[in-house]
This record gives C-alpha cells, sequence and structure tokens, in this order.
C-alpha cells in the first residue's frame, strides 16, 4: 500500500456489519423476480454514486469527510476491495466521472481527482477547478453529475427552509469541466439532491424536496423535467403544483411555474434516481424511473424509507408506487436509501447513508405470466 490516502480495505463476501444488515434483507420486500443483496457492507455515510468506464464506483459522503471507491474485482456482484481516494472534505456528497477523472462537490468547490482508476492505491491531491459555490451550510450538501452535453451540473439548495435568497440559491446550475461558464440552468428548486436524464430525449429530471412546516400532508415532495435552461419550478411561492406559499406566494403564483410532472409524498424527502434500462429486464419496467425516498422528519407519522417506481408515458406520469420496502418499521427506520445507480448487467446499487451499506438490486429471468405480476400485485400509491 502506497500513499496517506490509498487506505485499501479488503472486504469479506458474506460477513455484515454490525448493524446487521445482512441478516434483515429478507425484510424488503420487491417486485417478483427481483431480490436484494450487500453489494459492500461497510461503506459509513454512503451517498452520491457514480460509475467509471472501468467499473469503478465512487461513493460520496455528507457526514464524513471521504470519497470511497469500489471495485468488483472478481465479477460476483459484491465489492471486494474498498479505498478512500479523497479525505479532510467538506460535505463531500456529490460525485460525478468524466473522462478519466472524478468530479467531487465540496460545500463550497468542486474539485477534480485526475486519471483516478489508475491511481486508487496513490490518489492525487483534489485539484479545485471552481471555488465560488455559496458557503452557506443548510442545505450545503451538492449533488453533482455530468450531462450528455458535457457539463457539470450542481444542485445549490435554499439556504432555509423558505426563503427567497436570490441567485445561485434555489438552482440547478452547470460548467464546464474546466470550471469556466458557470451559469443558472433551473431556478425554484428548493433542494435537489438527485438528477439524471432521459436515455432518448436528454431531458433534465430531478426530484425536489418540499417545504417544512405546513403540516403533515403539504407540501408534496416534486419529481421535475426540465427539457431546456430558464425554467422556473416555483419555490419559494409556489409548491408542488397548485400549493401557494403562505408566507412568500399571492394568488397565481403557480400560473407561471413549472408544474412536477409527478407530486410525491409529503415530506418522504426524494433524492437519487435512475432510468430502468437493460434487456434483462421485464417491459413493465423498460424506460421507467426508480428513486429513493431518504424518509421523513418533519412529520408526526413518518413515511418514506422506500424505493418508489414512476412508470411513465412519454414524459408524462401514470403511475407512482412502491418498488421496495421494509427499511422502516412503524416508527423506527433501520435504512435510508440516498441514491440509485443502474450497472451495466441491469441490476441497481442504491447506497443508504443510516446503515452505511449499498445494495444490490437484480432481476432473474422468469416467466411471461410472472414479469406481469408487477401488475397485479401492487396498488398505485400517492400518500
Amino acid at each position: 500500500m502506497t500513499g496517506c490516502l490509498g487506505l485499501v480495505m479488503v472486504l469479506a463476501n458474506g460477513v455484515a456489519n454490525a448493524s446487521g444488515v445482512q441478516e434483515r434483507l429478507d425484510e424488503i420486500e420487491l417486485p417478483p423476480g427481483f431480490s436484494i443483496s450487500l453489494y459492500a457492507d461497510d461503506v459509513p455515510n454512503a451517498r452520491s454514486m457514480t460509475l467509471s468506464e472501468q467499473g469503478v464506483l465512487y461513493v460520496g459522503t455528507r457526514s464524513k469527510d471521504v470519497v470511497y471507491a469500489l471495485q468488483d474485482v472478481d465479477g460476483d456482484g459484491r465489492a471486494d476491495r474498498q479505498v478512500v481516494v479523497a479525505r479532510g472534505l467538506d460535505m463531500p456528497n456529490g460525485v460525478a466521472w468524466h473522462d478519466g477523472d472524478l468530479y467531487i462537490a465540496e460545500n463550497e468547490r468542486i474539485t477534480r481527482l485526475q486519471n483516478i482508476d489508475e491511481q486508487l492505491d496513490d490518489p492525487p491531491k483534489p485539484e479545485v477547478i471552481y471555488d465560488q459555490l455559496p458557503a452557506e451550510t443548510h442545505h450545503g450538501w451538492r449533488y453533482l453529475a455530468m450531462g450528455p452535453d458535457g457539463w457539470l451540473y450542481v444542485a445549490i439548495g435554499a439556504p432555509c427552509n423558505i426563503c427567497d435568497a436570490g441567485d445561485p440559491f434555489a438552482s440547478i446550475a452547470r460548467l464546464r469541466p474546466d470550471g469556466s461558464g458557470f451559469e443558472i440552468y433551473a431556478r425554484g428548486v428548493r433542494n435537489s439532491v438527485g438528477f439524471t436524464w432521459h436515455p432518448e430525449d436528454q431531458a433534465l429530471w430531478f426530484t425536489d424536496n418540499g417545504r417544512d412546516w405546513l403540516g403533515d400532508d403539504l407540501p408534496p415532495c416534486e419529481l421535475n423535467r426540465a427539457d431546456r435552461a430558464g425554467l422556473h419550478f416555483g419555490y419559494p411561492a409556489c409548491h408542488g403544483e397548485s400549493v401557494v406559499d403562505p408566507e412568500f406566494g399571492a394568488p397565481g403564483a403557480c400560473e407561471d411555474a413549472r408544474a412536477p410532472v409527478q407530486a410525491l409524498g409529503p415530506h418522504v424527502a426524494p433524492l437519487g434516481l435512475s432510468f430502468l434500462t437493460g434487456e434483462t429486464l421485464p417491459a413493465a419496467y423498460q424506460g421507467q424511473l426508480l428513486l429513493a425516498e431518504h424518509g421523513s422528519w418533519n412529520r408526526s407519522e413518518k413515511i418514506g424509507y422506500r424505493l418508489m417506481l414512476v412508470t411513465l408515458d412519454g414524459h408524462q406520469a401514470t403511475d407512482y408506487r412502491p418498488f421496495a420496502t421494509g427499511w422502516l418499521e412503524g416508527e423506527q427506520a433501520w435504512g435510508r436509501p440516498v441514491d440509485v445507480l443502474q450497472l451495466p448487467d441491469a441490476s441497481v446499487l442504491v447506497s443508504d447513508d443510516h446503515a452505511g451499506v449499498i445494495y444490490r438490486i437484480a432481476h432473474a429471468p422468469m416467466s411471461a405470466a410472472a414479469d406481469i405480476a408487477y401488475d397485479e400485485s401492487n396498488e398505485s400509491v400517492i400518500p
């Protein structure tokens, strides 16, 4: 082992961490034909994920100061090598891999580790490419992703529960990979901690966390779509499609705001999301959207703590239902899904910052009759 940052951990297959997550996996309910296992069982505060072309999984953190790299060296669907590639960072939640380099979004800056796949045991010092992000820590954990247009997209949450702080707050911004060209792409976005692009039309889809202290059932969290720059999604005056804010709204406040594609449950804290692709998946799941709901705190009865499936017809949502549940038992949660990332083999990785693990959800080919059980075994849910 070389380099002070190259802390390598060899992970023993089949060994669960101290939280006993392995023993609880049978509590997770999935649609017929899907199974869940542990991809990695000791990734404290695992948050956002990105995958390199060589199959290295990079994982950011929020309450820790590190970024991990994980590898499934023997191809058995479980990570057997884990490396800390950066430490001493400030809420390094966002990670994005592009053209050999790893980009990391901290609270106030974006850094880059060049040619990182080839230097896991002795990673380079992070190079700062942009250092003008706001210093406010409220909603200061940034989500980061590389868009199909070759620009880095970064979320800049509102520095409050509800306020009008002006640019660049409550937005999704973008900049070139060298740090130049910073601009606001979408406004009126209270706190997005997950976005992706449609595999066909390349429109941006993102989750947004609704404001607090309007009661148990208002406002809804949101799933949004931006097919061009310059759109406004309502915050702080309008929430969801029609909820006018009592402090910052006025009659007609929602008329000029882009309405969400799908109103999500109130206070469910939607985070990462991914379009499902892959020929091995049943037709009912092809092209649909899987998103993680981290779970409520500002509610008398907790909801969320699950994966939800949004069924689409074009860019319109036709259904919103549970896909994976079981992390919440009554008012106690033993897991909190954060990010969703599909692997080339069509399996899906899900990070969990509460349990400190990464799950792998896979589908085994079934008969045609069993494949359509999805339509019969679940009901549409809008909590």
